[in-house]
């Protein structure tokens, strides 16, 4: 049986792929990656392989993109597939990584003018006030709580473009058109970059792409899925 292990942005927990299980869930076997103890992407990336399945398709998203490109590359025999969602392999300057570690999380707000609405920056901006991701987006910032924060804010990011030359399995970049976490060039140089790329873009859609357009994801990966013969 197919088997496949998802891997989570900053600050998320499984909330994250709530909406999409009954979606992926007849593609295979779900398996949700523990990226929450560690403060390298390679620990991460062991982690999770200690806890995988045998072989099995891999889905990152944001930060879990970071993860997959790691993992994908500590033990290629075992990937069949991998997918990066709104992801990236630019490096992270100093300057973002301290903002990361003085608190920042995906569904913070920009600091704002006397009387303008509140907002998550990680949301496409016609949904960036609403309640009801805006709680999910929080809810799973409480679940997991300051130490995580401390442990993946940490994390050193060095720019990976090169790396994703030696990824050879069939693999799939997932773009969001109002991404204002990522830019459209940074994801599009990831598909310019692997071997054996597919490239889709989500219209309509900010970075939490899971939370925002969730049946629109799961239909890209199973076609991706599908045609790879994963």
């Amino acid at each position: 049986m197919r088997s496949l292990v998802l891997l989570p942005g900053f600050m998320c927990d499984a909330d994250l792929w709530t909406d999409m299980v009954p979606d992926l869930g007849p593609l295979g076997a779900l398996h949700f990656g523990n990226v929450y103890e560690d403060d390298t992407l390679e620990g991460m990336a062991r982690r999770v392989l200690v806890e995988a399945p045998e072989r099995f398709v891999l889905i990152g998203f944001s930060m879990g993109g970071f993860v997959a490109r790691v993992l994908t590359l500590m033990a290629p025999e075992r990937v069949s597939g991998v997918a990066f969602v709104a992801s990236s392999a630019r490096g992270y300057s100093d300057e973002e990584r301290a903002r990361r570690q003085s608190g920042y999380r995906p569904g913070d707000r920009p600091p704002r003018a006397a009387g303008a609405v509140s907002n998550a920056m990680g949301l496409h901006p016609d949904r960036d006030t609403d309640p009801v991701l805006l709680d999910r987006l929080r809810g799973m910032q409480r679940r997991l709580g300051p130490e995580v924060r401390k442990r993946q804010a940490a994390l050193v990011r060095r720019d990976g473009y090169a790396d994703l030359e030696r990824i050879t399995c069939p693999s799939l970049v997932v773009a969001c058109r109002q991404d204002r976490l990522r830019t459209f060039a940074e994801t599009e140089r990831m598909a310019q970059a692997l071997p054996n790329p597919g490239f889709s873009v989500l219209e309509d859609c900010g970075h939490m792409a899971p939370l925002e357009k969730p049946h629109e994801l799961s239909a890209l990966l199973a076609t991706w899925i599908g045609r790879a013969n994963l």
